[in-house]
């Protein structure tokens, strides 16, 4: 008989080849990751060598601006699903990326918080949206639908591999600002990417309402161009808040109180069942920020201690060390994911994989034993303030086996417990959990500062690192025992939810 479009679209493919859509998202996403990265990588150790920020004011900044760039998100997904679509959402925040990379490549005082504000606002409107594009090319039972994710998410990694290690050393080696601009460069060619091959998206990522979008709200002015304007006008704000960085302490735990008991309160007008699966999501994403509040010291205290306290010669040739700090988390995840893409399903044949609560726990104490690596080197370098680089780098694989343990099912997690009518809400609240971390990872690092007279004297400046790199790994092993002993009591909350 005849199939319907709806059944053709449910069928099952006929071949295990991807849709080339992806290839375009793949590289799309790959350079803009290497743009983002690789900006990141530069900002607290330009902040702390060329501005001369007091170590916490830059710890302070690199936090608020990590956590505006997870919470941003939220709005330009709402802008992209109710009014934009995924495309135009993807073009305007890339172009705004674009410049804020460029603003930072201007050697001006102001174009510092400035080209952070524009990149803020940009990735709002990119980093949800390119990502819910993927989702469209597949069925929802499609067999390949899992693959093309790894893929994407491989693309992710790699960019910011290669971002790391070239801005990182063109930064660290040659010029600050010339870093800032290759970082914009090669955001101009993932977004030059995207433009020209959108075509072959068809149908996919186009507004809603094209005629809504289109329709002048006041004085001529219409939706789109008033969600450009509102979203330009975001950036001098973002730049205030910069200047009175003191006020994110206000404004991220005032949102995460009320979101909490927002969900909380939620959860008790449901009934039995999905009343436990809801708190079963929402303990395991509060534990998720404590997570990245540990995990996300990479790009923060880790740079400047890798710049200070590791030997980066190697047969006698001395590495950068921010390249090398940066480049090692995302090569990491690309060799680790081969590696427990392999494991997770062995377990589960041989009905041994942990439960989604217990690799929550698993994560802490892998992240927690990297931290003590870190540590014992010390303790080891001590006499010469420098720890090994093989310490280092074995450190760094404990830690990205700890974020392999959590964030590839953290998504997952959520769409499983959350009510169908929360999902939407409950994944903005776990990536504003991931904002928190950010945001907490920088009063751990600043914890960490070294005063100035003793920053260039590695013997001194060792164990000011040493005394805090010690206490997270405590604390993160400490929490990721709790959390295992928990993990029965919240398996039973999640019911019939693996």
């Amino acid at each position: 008989m005849d199939l319907t479009e709806t059944q053709i679209a449910e069928a099952p493919p006929a071949t295990t080849r991807h849709p080339k859509q992806l290839y375009l998202l793949f590289f799309t996403e790959m350079w803009e990751r290497f743009s983002f990265y690789g900006m990141k990588a530069l900002l607290l150790a330009y902040m702390v060598t060329q501005l001369k920020f007091p170590e916490p004011k830059g710890y302070a900044i690199l936090g608020s601006y990590a956590a505006l760039v997870y919470t941003m998100p939220l709005f330009g997904g709402l802008m992209a699903d109710r009014f934009l679509g995924y495309r135009k959402a993807i073009l305007f925040g890339g172009v705004l990326m674009s410049i804020g990379h460029l603003v930072m490549a201007v050697p001006q005082g102001w174009s510092f918080f400035y080209g952070m504000a524009f990149i803020i606002c940009g990735n709002g409107f990119f980093k949800p949206n390119i990502s819910s594009i993927v989702g469209t090319l597949y069925a929802d039972n499609d067999p390949r639908k899992d693959s093309a994710f790894s893929l994407f998410y491989m693309g992710i990694n790699i960019g910011a591999a290669l971002g790391g290690l070239l801005c990182g050393y063109v930064g660290q080696r040659i010029n600050w600002h010339y870093g800032f601009g290759l970082a914009g460069i090669f955001m101009i060619l993932g977004l030059v990417v995207f433009y020209f091959g959108q075509k072959s998206l068809q149908h996919r990522g186009l507004p809603p309402d094209s005629a809504e979008l289109k329709r002048p709200v006041f004085a001529g002015v219409s939706t789109e161009l008033l969600i450009y304007i509102a979203s330009l006008l975001v950036v001098p704000a973002v730049v205030a808040l910069f200047n009175r960085y003191e006020l994110m302490d206000y404004i991220m735990f005032g949102l995460g109180i009320l979101s909490l008991v927002y969900i909380v309160y939620t959860a008790f007008q449901l009934d039995g069942a999905a009343r436990s699966k809801l708190l079963a999501a929402l303990v395991l994403i509060v534990f998720s920020s404590l997570f990245w509040a540990f995990y996300e010291q990479n790009s923060g205290s880790l740079n400047l201690f890798a710049m200070r306290n590791v030997d980066m010669h190697v047969a006698g040739i001395e590495l950068p060390a921010l390249s090398v700090n940066n480049f090692l988390p995302p090569a990491w995840v690309i060799i680790l994911s081969f590696f427990f893409a392999w494991l997770w399903p062995v377990l589960n044949r041989k009905k041994l994989e942990p439960s989604t609560p217990v690799k929550f726990g698993l994560s802490f104490i892998f992240v927690g034993s990297g931290f003590y690596v870190f540590y014992v080197a010390c303790q080891v370098g001590a006499a010469t303030g420098l720890i090994s680089l093989p310490a280092f780098i074995l450190g760094y694989c404990l830690i990205i086996c700890g974020e392999l343990c959590l964030s590839p099912i953290g998504l997952s997690m959520v769409t499983k417990l959350a009510p169908t009518r929360m999902v939407a809400l409950m994944m903005g609240i776990f990536f504003f959990a991931s904002a928190i971390g950010e945001f907490l990872a920088g009063k751990i690092g600043a914890l960490m500062s070294v005063p100035v007279d003793v920053v260039n004297n590695p013997i001194l400046s060792l164990p000011y690192y040493a005394v805090i790199l010690s206490k997270i790994g405590m604390w993160s092993i400490g929490t990721g025992i709790v959390l295992t002993c928990l993990s029965p009591v919240i398996r039973k909350w999640m019911k019939d939810v693996r």
